[in-house]
């Protein structure tokens, strides 16, 4: 008889021993018997017979298993991100046995491939000089073309390639683009595809006849046939940091399973992450592939003003498509000068601090820090101060009521739910069905919009002022890609809502300023030259809550070499009947501060490493 630690696929159980009577591999899944349920596990590795207690016997045996690269990297991801063995496996897709790997070259003639312009043949020389490379691109500077040279050069080299995009972001546009150069070695995956069509694509991608996926966060985890390349477009989006545990960065992982593999990574964006920035070979793209004139003008208010509907109007006059961008509605308000677009600051975060009008003060989500609510502006003693915001809808309403026979197409999560609706509203979009898009951060997801030539973009001044330590990463990330959507064919006008006309025009033209401006403003206190982590606590009880955070944060003062930076009620006060704290913690090195995590690791005690999301 045999003997073997399992790990429960999806369980946050710990890991049981289970004994069969023949030789089992590592990574072959099984299934077990728990209680009076068959459970699926994963063999982790065989051990001596248990002598302190009586083991069940395996049941049944799989022709599904996990390799080793896959079972390395669920450990690290179990580790890093504290999830356990069996949550961070379930993430992957199995191999099969005894599947029949195609061994075919693509048959693809070099000379149909895009054609790349000198800065583009630069860009792809300096990629190709490094296993991890950031490609820095304007907004339509031709990503798209280098990343199909590459695809290409990795599968001459009978290799395979992953291309993450931002949840939604995965664009018919892009399926179609690569599907042109690489037919049916090209397939789409994320998560509202039916289990039919995935059991399809996992079939054809283990047989080695689909090469190239293009894919939401969920497709690093494939059971890719000799996996040469990982592109992550639009790496600094954070729809690549997962919400629930695993809490895993995509974008990250990519990274590190490049490094540990030897498979090549390429990070894009036109707007990257200061990390990103500061920690890999930079390749830049600095022109768009068509260079028409855009001029960039700034006009006042926080809503839907005269001006607005003006522009609008003209532009439909013309018979030309307009975009207008509005601020997802967050959870929080913030009190900000609609004069000088200044946000209510916490003397101690350089965040914006939130406003609780029924609790009658402002508060830092960081460190915890309240004040009462202030009647006049920090900056220039303006009052009122606002925290009203407009949503898509009623901006939409404004629009159609003001501009009589204008057709709005609304993109933003409620209205686009599947890639079924946004090919249809990109259809519309594109043949002239709509006049007007009106949307939130969807509209910045890499969709290629060729006829816009009025970009109007509100609630910058908002978004600078939220409680976050990247809030101005952000806003000029947000600038950059809605302003990038217009004058992709013809000369484009873009009207800017801010107060900070001087701040926003420093950087309209050159992102990597405002990069090296903000290095200057993260050192010491943020990533990537701190470590954060957020430890979020939940009680049906507010008392045992309360107390639990408070001796969690007692228990982590106690740690040389990290920082409690503040503690207490999280900024959503109850989710689903339980009362919610934090602690946020900060620290020079990672190893100090996962010694301080795992001291308090508990099951009523949820641990974010590298968070994002703050409430």
């Amino acid at each position: 008889m045999h003997y073997y630690k399992t790990a429960l696929l999806r369980s946050a159980s710990p890991v049981l021993t289970y004994s069969f009577k023949d030789k089992l591999d590592s990574g072959t899944i099984v299934d077990v018997p728990l209680h009076s349920r068959v459970k699926r596990a994963v063999i982790i590795e065989e051990v001596s017979k248990p002598s302190e207690f009586e083991t069940q016997d395996i049941i049944n045996i799989s022709d599904e298993y996990f390799d080793n690269k896959q079972l390395e990297s669920a450990k690290f991801i179990s580790e890093y991100y504290f999830s356990s063995f069996g949550e961070a496996l379930a993430l992957f897709q199995p191999f099969k046995k005894d599947t029949k790997t195609v061994s075919n070259s693509p048959n693809i003639d070099e000379s149909s491939l895009p054609t790349l312009t000198q800065l583009q043949k630069k860009a792809f020389e300096e990629m190709n000089k490094n296993s991890i490379s950031l490609l820095f691109g304007v907004t339509g500077s031709g990503k798209t073309e280098l990343y199909i040279h590459k695809m290409y050069q990795i599968l001459k080299s009978g290799k395979s390639v992953i291309m993450l995009m931002p949840e939604i972001a995965l664009t018919p546009q892009m399926l179609k683009r690569l599907k042109s150069y690489f037919g049916d070695m090209v397939d789409v995956w994320h998560s509202k595809l039916s289990k039919k069509r995935k059991d399809d694509i996992l079939q054809r991608i283990r047989e080695g006849k689909i090469k190239i996926v293009a894919g939401a966060r969920s497709s690093l985890f494939l059971p890719m046939v000799d996996l040469g390349l990982i592109i992550v477009d639009e790496e600094h989006d954070e729809s690549y940091k997962a919400n629930n545990r695993p809490r895993y960065n995509a974008r990250d992982m990519a990274v590190w399973i490049g490094r540990k593999f030897g498979i090549s990574v390429w990070l894009a964006s036109a707007t990257p992450s200061l990390t990103s920035y500061l920690h890999y070979p930079v390749a830049r793209l600095k022109k768009p592939y068509i260079d028409s004139k855009k001029e960039y003008r700034f006009i006042t208010g926080d809503t839907i003003t005269p001006q607005i509907i003006s522009a609008l109007q003209s532009n439909y006059r013309r018979g030309e498509q307009s975009l207008l961008f509005i601020p997802t509605r967050g959870n929080f308000k913030y009190l900000y000068c609609p004069q000088c677009g200044q946000t209510h600051m916490c003397p101690f975060c350089s965040v914006g601090m939130s406003l609780h009008r029924y609790a009658k003060h402002i508060r830092c989500h960081y460190c915890g820090y309240t004040e009462a609510i202030p009647q006049n502006c920090s900056n220039c003693g303006h009052s009122p101060l606002s925290s009203n915001r407009i949503g898509t809808m009623e901006a939409t309403e404004i629009i159609k009521e003001s501009i009589e026979g204008i057709r709005v197409e609304i993109l933003d999560k409620d209205h686009i739910t599947t890639a079924s609706k946004l090919e249809k509203a990109l259809k519309r979009i594109e043949s002239g069905e709509s006049d007007v898009i009106v949307g939130t951060q969807m509209l910045s997801k890499g969709h290629d919009y060729p006829n816009i030539t009025l970009s109007i973009i509100t609630g910058l001044d908002y978004i600078l002022g939220i409680s976050d330590y990247k809030a101005a990463q952000k806003a000029l990330g947000l600038l950059h890609q809605i302003a990038g959507r217009s004058g992709r064919s013809k000369p484009a006008t873009v009207l800017i809502q801010s107060g900070k006309e001087e701040y926003f025009r420093k950087y309209i033209k050159d992102y990597e300023l405002f990069l090296q401006d903000e290095e200057i403003f993260a050192k010491d206190l943020y990533p990537p030259f701190r470590k954060l982590a957020r430890v979020l606590i939940a009680d049906k009880s507010d008392e045992k809550a309360s107390k639990l955070c408070h001796d969690t944060a007692m228990r982590l003062k106690e740690f040389q070499d990290i920082e409690l930076i503040g503690y207490g009620k999280a900024p959503v006060e109850k989710i689903a009947g339980k009362y919610r704290y934090t602690i946020l913690l900060r620290a020079k090195k990672r190893i100090p501060l996962l010694k301080a995590l795992y001291s308090i690791r508990s099951p009523k005690v949820e641990i974010d490493m590298d968070p994002v999301d703050f409430s």
